[in-house]
């Protein structure tokens, strides 16, 4: 299943995409450390910035969850 699919599969649990966004954060931060050209370290760190952002947007969403359960 491609990126895109999973993004919109509403089986996909909070713990899924929370995973999933630490993996594009991880690999972005990668790919800023072996960047040769400003601009595209600056591409890389935006797109780790948005991962980061995004994980702890699920992780607020996955306490809330909890919380809603008990």
């Amino acid at each position: 299943m491609d990126r895109e699919s999973r993004k919109d599969d509403p089986g996909s649990t909070t713990q899924e995409l929370k995973l999933e966004q630490a993996k594009r954060e991880s690999e972005e931060q990668r790919r800023l450390a072996e960047s040769e050209q400003p601009g595209e370290a600056a591409q890389h760190e935006r797109r780790s910035d948005k991962a980061a952002y995004l994980k702890q947007k699920l992780a607020e969403r996955e306490r809330s969850e909890a919380r809603t359960r008990d």
